[in-house]
């Protein structure tokens, strides 16, 4: 059902009293090792329609979808400056050109992994595409993706929402899943705190069977030490991808160095718009818990791909909708 990887990543190394896995698919959980800065927690649910969602999104709506990126910009713009924006002034220093050398490349496509897919919704300001996953719950049902991809924090909640996973040059192989409730951290629902730019979405059965009986689904991990291995996985829409396959970046996390209050943390990763909500697993390839999500990045000269870091208040959100009918 998954597909093996040949990465190169490495899983640092977890003490069996400091990982609990419950099963291969389960939930894990871990000892925390950073505390989580946003106050009170707290969880905004809306029930959505999912009536008429799958048959909204012809092939042509989810070609012109628009990359949710565009909606991550809006919430790094609406908070506080980078220390990048700082006015520097000194003399003049001149320094010969080089010719450049090649770089490598910081990702590689995938073939469909089955429970990873693209996201298709519709706010106020148009139609939009980000990633997604099918994660383990109690009612077989939930997808993981960025909060950005939920609704614009603040705004209403998306509408004509949809999962597809495995999905492949606009093949939607399993079905598209239609969401029937939408759960965010209230802190990314009413002020798009950037900390918590997760989101979860409990969708309805495609042929009379579940998401997690139809594709499975992976096991989650919340408060886990920080600067863990990690392989991310999504659907790159902006240039120079076009959003019709799979892609994955490996590397180990580091903190913002930008906005730390964020409590982020980013791998090396040139991934563009529609990647967003991709999942983030721990170790190499897709069989591993997932730690993250694809959340917001700094642009070409700084080709690094950040993630939330999940800890309660994340887990709150994905525990009020893995329960949720």
């Amino acid at each position: 059902m998954k597909t093996s990887r040949s990465l190169a990543t490495s899983l640092l190394g977890l003490s069996a009293a400091a990982l609990l896995v419950m099963s291969a698919g389960g939930l894990a959980t871990a000892a925390p090792a950073a505390v989580d800065k946003g106050g009170s927690s707290g969880v905004t649910s809306k029930a959505v329609t999912a009536s008429g969602a799958a048959e909204y999104w012809t092939a042509e709506r989810m070609r012109n979808a628009i990359p949710g990126d565009v909606l991550a910009n809006k919430a790094l713009a609406r908070g506080n400056k980078s220390s990048a924006d700082t006015v520097e002034r000194g003399s003049s220093t001149k320094i010969s050109s080089q010719a450049a050398p090649s770089k490598p490349s910081l990702h590689t496509y995938e073939a469909p992994v089955s429970h990873i897919g693209k996201v298709f919704f519709t706010l106020p300001s148009g139609n939009y595409v980000c990633s997604g996953n099918s994660v383990a719950s109690a009612n077989e049902s939930t997808v993981s993706t960025a909060g950005h991809c939920l609704n614009e924090g603040p705004g209403a909640f998306a509408t004509n929402f949809v999962f597809v996973p495995a999905y492949l040059d606009g093949a939607a192989p399993y079905g598209k899943f239609a969401a029937t409730s939408l759960h965010a951290p209230t802190q990314w629902y009413s002020a798009g705190d950037m900390q918590y730019d997760t989101g979860f979405a409990v969708v309805a059965p495609v042929n009379g069977k579940t998401l997690t009986d139809t594709v499975g689904a992976s096991g989650v991990e919340f408060n886990a030490p920080r600067g863990l291995s990690y392989t991310s996985y999504g659907y790159p829409a902006a240039k120079p991808f076009d959003g019709t396959s799979l892609v994955s970046c490996t590397g180990t996390a580091s903190d913002d160095p930008f906005n730390p209050q964020f409590n982020s943390q980013g791998i090396s990763c040139d991934m563009t718009g529609g990647s967003s909500g991709g999942p983030w697993f721990i170790g190499s390839g897709s069989g591993g818990v997932q730690n993250s999500v694809n959340s917001y990045g700094y642009g070409k000269k700084y080709p690094i791909m950040y993630g939330p870091y999940w800890g309660s208040v994340i887990q709150q959100a994905y525990s009020d909708a893995s329960s949720a009918n």
